[in-house]
């Protein structure tokens, strides 16, 4: 990367999402690799799809009764966000699911939310729907009340800069199934013109009444099995299906200079619009699309021959994906070695069309790709598309977990969006330099270390302590104690409810979180509630039992003198969530036909 292009470079320094059969980005993976179809029949409580089901289109009718489905949309922590119960039951659960991954997100992230607060952080969020809104305004005119005004599209970017005080641009957007695509593409505009030191791209899609399945299915866009077969012969539609995401964005250079850990890079992109291309404003183009990728990869500086992966926007219909394939084809095609075709896939195949947050899902799919350099599955792909030219063409749909071949240069892979209206976006991302994570030869031990945890309330407390005794007998076995506690320390917000335990070894530290959790007296614990703000002199001491005991009775600490030099910021596990779940209260019929009776 030349000097120029390094200073236009952009760092996703973290991560958090909720999408069909994942929880979270590490779920997301292992359901990637897996191959795993997250697709289920259409629960009873979004809407009767077996009374609305025919297996011809037909008016007011569905042709499918399958999609991709969060679980229960309706979960949320409303304590930790300070809202009543009454709140958060008329809040849209868009807005709640934002919230929810934010906070993960900025966690992911190593960044305390109250540190961010009055900062020039822009928030960009791509939609599609407001079926919560919907499903007030059926419940007739006299049901409507005052707080229906925070389920305004706008209040979904409005709500997370409220939120955590984020004084940049708030913008909610709306390109179809290319918003959170564009949703990035603006906020990295807005990272490299300084308008905004840190940004959050985010898309949100939830699927609660049956509007949407009635027309596409009527138009023969709804896919009767529920799945999306990008690139095959069978492809006959989409599945509209649920998804929320959210990145953090700062300049490659300050994160750098931060210590952030950096999960990927953001090299260049570009939007564009078929314009009258197609002949018809709801058809792609060929000539559209190729516009968009050579101006994408010219604002990257980047080379499309040197392009190891395409995330394409990939839903499976007939007129879209011959259009896509040609499009790459071109493009990716030209100067390209034999020996190096480029893999191609689509996240829709895992968990159906996420649609306004379907940018998100496909940034977060490419990013742990070249975290493991390696291609997961694209699933449905039995039998190629008659319609795409595949020996003329560079292009390699994975049917298995496949290693990306080392090039003698960071991966490169490229996403493409794509809206109704014809807006076409496409990202081009780079694989984050290993020499940006420094390394230890050796782990430190037989010293003492301060991990100190913090909760909204006691039981999230506990949670919280069981999550890093698991960790630290699990995945988090290799860390570095002192980058375990710095990370806790430093680069965690604080709350009400807090321990501090001083231990000499992972195990150490495991057995004294068992012990706290077991209600058992242990040496070197420390327990606390924080009652109010203490104006005092912070914490100065090498003595760790001391620190342990200012910090648990809500005394600042000098973190930078009670935690080892060197630390260095790791991911841990983050807030443990104490959710219920939340939903409209049944009306009367009578409320409900708007009557006044």
């Amino acid at each position: 990367m030349d000097p120029a292009q390094e200073r236009k470079a952009i760092a996703v320094i973290g991560m958090a999402c909720r999408f069909p059969g994942a929880d979270g980005v590490e779920q997301l993976w292992e359901l990637l690799r897996a191959g795993t179809d997250a697709s289920t029949e259409t629960p009873a409580d979004r809407y009767d799809a077996e009374s609305l089901y025919s297996a011809e289109p037909a008016p007011g009718r569905v042709i499918s009764k399958r999609s991709g489905y969060l679980s229960d949309p309706g979960l949320f922590d409303a304590k930790f966000f300070e809202m009543s119960l009454g709140e958060a039951k008329n809040l849209d659960p868009q807005q709640r699911l934002l919230l929810t991954t934010t906070w993960e997100a900025f966690e992911d992230a190593g960044l305390p939310p109250d540190r961010l607060a009055g900062s020039r952080t822009g928030v960009y969020v791509g939609s599609m729907h407001t079926d919560y809104w919907d499903l007030q305004a059926r419940r007739g005119l006299d049901a409507l009340n005052p707080s229906a005004v925070y389920n305004y599209r706008c209040m979904l970017s409005g709500r997370i800069s409220y939120a955590f005080d984020l004084r940049g641009p708030s913008i909610t957007l709306d390109t179809a199934c290319s918003s959170s695509l564009v949703a990035i593409h603006l906020a990295c505009q807005s990272l490299r013109a300084g308008e905004t030191t840190l940004a959050l791209a985010a898309g949100v899609n939830l699927k609660l009444t049956p509007d949407e399945d009635v027309l596409l299915s009527q138009v023969r866009m709804l896919a009767p099995d529920g799945r999306c077969k990008f690139g095959d012969a069978t492809a006959n539609g989409f599945a509209p299906s649920d998804g929320v995401g959210v990145v953090v964005l700062k300049p490659l250079a300050d994160a750098l200079a931060d210590g952030d850990a950096v999960h990927a890079v953001i090299r260049g992109s570009a939007v564009g619009n078929d314009g009258a291309t197609s002949g018809s404003v709801l058809a792609p183009s060929v000539e559209g699309h190729v516009s968009m990728l050579r101006w994408a990869y010219e604002n990257a500086g980047v080379d499309p021959a040197d392009v190891d992966f395409i995330e394409a926007h990939g839903t499976g219909t007939p007129m879209i994906d011959p259009v896509e394939f040609a499009g790459l084809g071109e493009v990716l095609g030209a100067g390209r070695s034999p020996g190096h075709p480029c893999f191609v896939g689509s996240v829709k195949t895992n968990i159906g069309h996420t649609e306004g947050a379907a940018g998100i899902a496909a940034l977060i799919k490419t990013v742990l790709c070249l975290k493991h350099r390696e291609v997961v599955p694209s699933l449905h792909h039995n039998n190629p598309n008659p319609a795409i030219a595949w020996s003329e063409l560079p292009l390699v749909v994975p049917q298995e977990p496949t290693t990306l071949p080392d090039r003698g240069r960071l991966p490169i892979a490229g996403i493409s969006g794509q809206g109704i209206s014809s807006v076409n976006t496409h990202i081009v991302v780079q694989a984050a330099d290993p020499a940006w994570t420094p390394r230890r030869a050796e782990p430190e031990t037989d010293r003492e270390h301060l991990l100190v945890l913090s909760a909204r309330t006691r039981p999230a407390l506990d949670d919280l302590a069981r999550a890093y005794a698991d960790f630290v007998e699990g995945t988090g076995a290799d860390l570095d104690l002192r980058d375990l506690c710095h990370t806790a320390a430093a680069r965690r917000q604080h709350h009400r409810h807090r321990l501090a335990v001083v231990v000499t070894s992972h195990d150490d530290l495991a057995k004294k979180l068992k012990s706290f959790l077991a209600d058992e007296t242990a040496t070197d614990v420390h327990v606390g509630e924080v009652t109010g703000d203490h104006h005092t002199p912070p914490v100065h001491s090498g003595d760790l039992a001391a620190a342990a005991d200012g910090y648990v009775r809500g005394l600042p600490v000098a973190w930078d003198e009670v935690t080892e030099e060197g630390g260095m910021f790791v991911r841990v596990p983050t807030y443990p969530w104490q959710n219920r779940s939340y939903w409209l209260d049944p009306v009367e019929p009578a409320v409900m036909a708007g009557s006044g009776a």
